[in-house]
């Protein structure tokens, strides 16, 4: 049934295109879909301010899309006789607005729009932002839910006590404190790479959660520097880190005829000097992944060299399965195999999967002689208990 207009047109809005476009640029917003956002919010505080007489069932609004002009109107039924004279209109009425009128259609009686009052521009405002927020949540799952786990580049907007907001691709994320790096500096305007983690819901907007402490982030920095890495030919086997301090990683490669380090190093070691850099200096040891546990933990405790590795592996009544290596080095070499606090073991155990014992070389050999030395002794006792025995 057709709906005849009756002095539905209001005064125009001389900059509400304006805010729109304006709005919906900084949030990434879609135009079209803000405007309806507004029109919604329009409805919606109309009915609450002015249903006091009766719930108005139809109230509509536009927003000419070229000259910005607000309508609001609400829809009656033409009736034969009016029992909700809030949604209804008789015929007799309805025919002196317009002729053509018939039972059963509706008739649109304009409304000021600038009779919403205070109370009802809030309730406005508040749909409004609502829509934005929800329109915003959409626009951001939609984009980012596709690069969890992925690299961004962002710049600084802000930071407090906490956290750091950042600006990426027009949405807002959070650097909280355990993904910030210690000591390095979060200046506003300096642009920097993240690792995306997770896209939610935080006090009723969409939030973003970044990480630049990640051990992915230094995966995907080597993804995106290193030309072998990117297409598959030299694999990471495993990346383990103490942010803004060292990192290890595990390389191995798919073609014997690649040079898995030499590739991430890169020519006078620049590659690898590139991704440094992006990690405020945090220094990297590039690592040879060796399926033999005893090879492999031998190169994670570069830049220290190992004598001799022997590992065993239990596993307990719980079914727990626990790796134990002893790593002997010349004694000359076993502060750089314990590194500075520790570090250096600390990160090859956690890079290898193995609880590492370090010994000097010369602590290894006394032991070796005192091994030998209780296993003669209890011969010897063993002996003498004998012929006691026999007497």
């Amino acid at each position: 049934m057709a709906a005849k207009k009756k002095e539905s047109q209001q005064e125009p809005r001389d900059n509400v295109l304006d805010v729109i476009k304006l709005l919906a640029r900084e949030r990434g917003i879609d135009e079209e879909e803000l405007i309806k956002a507004v029109e919604d919010g329009m409805v919606t505080a109309y009915k609450r301010e002015f249903s006091s007489a009766g719930i108005i069932e139809t109230v509509e609004a536009e927003i000419d899309r070229e000259t910005g002009e607000i309508y609001v109107y609400q829809l009656k039924e033409v009736v034969d006789e009016v029992e909700d004279p809030v949604n209804e209109v008789s015929i007799e009425e309805a025919k002196a607005a317009d002729p053509d009128v018939e039972l059963g259609d509706f008739l649109e009686y304009g409304l000021d729009a600038d009779k919403l009052g205070r109370l009802a521009a809030t309730a406005a405002k508040s749909a409004i932002s609502q829509k934005v927020r929800s329109a915003e949540y959409k626009r951001i799952n939609d984009e980012f839910s596709g690069k969890i786990g992925e690299l961004a580049s962002g710049i600084i907007v802000r930071k407090d006590a906490r956290n750091v907001y950042v600006d990426i691709d027009h949405a807002e994320a959070v650097l909280p404190r355990n993904g910030q790096i210690r000591g390095e500096s979060y200046e506003v305007n300096r642009t920097m790479k993240f690792l995306v983690l997770r896209v939610e819901e935080h006090n009723d907007r969409p939030s973003i959660t970044v990480s630049r402490t990640a051990p992915e982030l230094v995966k995907k920095l080597f993804e995106l520097e290193i030309p072998e890495v990117k297409s598959g030919e030299v694999i990471i086997q495993g990346v383990t880190r103490e942010p803004g301090s060292r990192s290890k990683v595990a390389v191995y490669s798919r073609d014997e005829n690649i040079d898995a380090k030499g590739s991430c190093v890169g020519p006078r070691g620049q590659r690898v000097q590139t991704i440094m850099n992006e990690l405020g200096g945090e220094k990297i040891d590039i690592i040879d992944w060796n399926e033999d546990p005893a090879l492999f933990i031998s190169e994670a405790l570069q830049p220290a060299k190992a004598i001799r590795v022997d590992t065993e592996v239990t596993t307990k009544e719980d079914g727990h399965v626990e790796r134990y290596a002893k790593v002997i080095v010349p004694d000359q070499q076993f502060n750089l195999a314990i590194g500075r606090a520790g570090q250096n073991v600390r990160l090859a155990a956690h890079l290898t999967g193995y609880k590492i014992d370090i010994k000097r070389e010369s602590d290894d050999a006394t032991e070796a002689t005192q091994s030998v030395i209780d296993k003669f002794t209890v011969a010897d006792e063993a002996s003498e208990e004998e012929v006691k025995t026999e007497e």
